[in-house]
């Protein structure tokens, strides 16, 4: 695989990707599916845009050996750390190493070229196995929840009323 930042031209890849990641029945090809969790959008356009383009943010993307996109990621850079997020595997590429090469990849950027002393990064709680994978990359679950976004469809339609958000922390040193 290569790296490189995605840029505008991107955008409707991405937001190609990171829904067959998350919703729908394409999703349930690889292990990060939400689809019994919520449905509709993970991500549109306008957000896409947004992480690429906007002040503070990267989106870096893996290029399989065609050149075509099969894993992205964003980070923000914020106060002393970088929030990580937008994480998408293409769903027939997962379980091979790919997520995990991609998050090393992004840690490095967010210490290297950013200074971050940590990666933070919000997953719902009821991702047992999601939260798990980030424990065994030396994540460590804070106990803060927040409230999953009720309402506001552009995040997805929840299947059940009682999702939230818990921040996983990760110290990357300077």
């Amino acid at each position: 695989m290569t790296f490189r930042m995605a840029d505008a031209a991107d955008v409707p890849v991405l937001v190609e990707l990171v829904q067959s990641a998350y919703r729908g029945d394409s999703s349930r090809a690889g292990w990060t599916t939400e689809a019994d969790l919520l449905e509709g959008q993970r991500a549109d356009p306008a957000m896409v845009t947004a992480a690429v383009t906007g002040p503070g943010s990267v989106v870096l993307v893996a290029l399989d050996g065609d050149g075509a996109v099969a894993a992205c990621c964003q980070l923000e850079r914020r106060d002393g750390y970088a929030y990580f997020g937008m994480f998408a595997v293409d769903p027939g590429r997962q379980g091979g190493g790919l997520g995990a090469g991609l998050l090393a990849r992004a840690e490095r950027y967010a210490r290297d070229e950013w200074g971050a002393g940590e990666v933070r990064m919000t997953v719902i709680v009821q991702r047992a196995e999601l939260i798990a994978w980030y424990e065994r990359r030396g994540y460590k679950r804070t106990g803060e929840l927040s409230p999953f976004p009720y309402g506001d469809e552009r995040f997805g339609v929840p299947l059940r009323p009682d999702l939230a958000f818990e921040t996983l922390v990760k110290p990357i040193g300077p």
